[in-house]
């Protein structure tokens, strides 16, 4: 007999990883204070940044996943789903391996998922003094395609923070093709107009220093371009959806 009943919230935390030697085991430490099972997903690190994950394997700090070559962030958390799924995990709460994020929200973020277990619950930054100008103007572009998209203001904040819990199900449940810096934005939209509720939370992001470990491996040309292409379709996608309910009701 199958059992109707709704599977046991028990949240990990996913950790895509690519060359972050310096900041990698402080995230998963940090993690490790709010929730004890943490999947780190190496995206085909070089020796350094490799090295660092095989340490937190072996300590027991984490479970290390590698990806043989880097596919971009997208591409390790679509990994990270697949192995915390096989694990049992019902929620994945995502974090960068660069320290940005505020890691003490974990709990409010991991408390809000365990009361809205259906929600996907997505941060919005809270920057302070070293937020460099060009991202908060291209933050500021992809919220005005997002508000598009989703035809409100309301409902997604902010898209591009990677500091946020998916319930699985849902979140494996649609389709996504971005596997670089255009899953976070992709994903976020697809989710919301699949019905799945959104709860936006603040979170603090401060951007590192060359010499604490901060590093971007956004890619200016290739990566706007992703983003460019990625906010085309999901607009001729909602045009298209329209269209088709309109006909639908005017039968």
């Amino acid at each position: 007999m199958i059992s109707d009943s709704p599977q046991p919230f028990r949240p990990c935390v996913i950790v895509p990883a690519y060359d972050n030697p310096l900041t990698v085991r402080g995230v998963v430490r940090q993690a490790r204070q709010h929730c004890a099972d943490v999947i780190v997903v190496d995206d085909g690190s070089d020796e350094p940044g490799r090295a660092a994950c095989d340490a937190l394997a072996n300590e027991g700090l984490a479970n290390v996943t590698r990806r043989v070559r880097n596919g971009g962030k997208g591409a390790a958390v679509k990994t990270g789903f697949d192995v915390a799924r096989q694990r049992g995990f019902s929620h994945a709460l995502q974090i960068d391996a660069d320290g940005q994020h505020d890691l003490e929200r974990i709990p409010d973020f991991l408390e809000q998922a365990r009361e809205r277990p259906d929600a996907l619950i997505l941060g919005y930054p809270i920057y302070d003094a070293s937020a460099p100008k060009a991202r908060l103007v291209a933050r500021g572009i992809t919220k005005f395609w997002v508000n598009l998209e989703l035809g409100s203001p309301d409902v997604v904040k902010d898209a591009m923070v990677g500091f946020r819990v998916y319930p699985l199900a849902a979140a494996m449940g649609v389709p996504v093709r971005g596997n670089r810096m255009d899953f976070d934005v992709e994903i976020a939209v697809r989710m919301a107009r699949a019905g799945v509720a959104v709860i936006n939370l603040p979170v603090g992001v401060r951007y590192l220093t060359r010499e604490e470990g901060g590093t971007s491996h956004f890619q200016t040309f290739r990566d706007n371009l992703r983003l460019s292409w990625m906010h085309t379709r999901l607009c001729v996608l909602g045009l298209w959806h329209w269209v088709r309910t309109r006909l639908r009701l005017a039968r």
